[in-house]
């Protein structure tokens, strides 16, 4: 295994650990992270790998950034894509969003099935949906309920990841 790998790994465990005691994903632990993708990738592959991690930092936003915008994830979440996708280039990142959308949707449905908020969860999956649409932000949760309609979502992004990381794709 690369080493480049081991980084990845760290802070994907130290994001999973802090979004689930805080649902935050701290910019202590991302911004470095991110700053590191660029530097390693440009000390290793020159040129090359400065394109790798901007494409990849592009992909995250372009993926990640209308679900933020509509409030279906948070900043951190977009913030720890990008720094995964200025280690790991565009063409794993999209191979790993895509197995982070899976792994977040089945946690979702678990978590909100476990909580008693199946319908309402749903319901607010269709607002999300609606909202990238009509390219307006989904109505908010209420407060009440905020806790059992949404998730922490670095652990799926960890998921996604890792998976990435054992199917080879990029």
């Amino acid at each position: 295994m690369h080493w480049n790998w081991w980084a990845i790994f760290i802070v994907l465990a130290i994001a999973t650990a802090w979004d689930l005691a805080s649902r935050r994903i701290p910019n202590w632990l991302v911004l470095p992270f991110l700053a590191a993708g660029f530097a390693v990738n440009v000390t290793q592959r020159g040129i090359p790998g400065l394109e790798s991690s901007l494409e990849g930092i592009a992909v995250a936003v372009l993926l990640v950034g209308p679900f933020c915008l509509l409030r279906g994830m948070g900043m951190g979440d977009l913030k720890l894509c990008a720094g995964i996708g200025a280690w790991i280039g565009p063409g794993q990142l999209f191979f790993a969003l895509a197995m982070t959308a899976v792994a977040g949707g089945l946690m979702a449905v678990v978590y909100a099935a476990w909580h008693h908020s199946l319908g309402r969860s749903l319901d607010g999956t269709g607002d999300l949906i609606a909202g990238i649409f009509r390219r307006t932000p989904r109505r908010a949760a209420p407060p009440e309920n905020a806790p059992a309609l949404s998730i922490p979502y670095a652990p799926a992004i960890a998921i996604g990841t890792i998976l990435a990381f054992l199917s080879g794709h990029g």
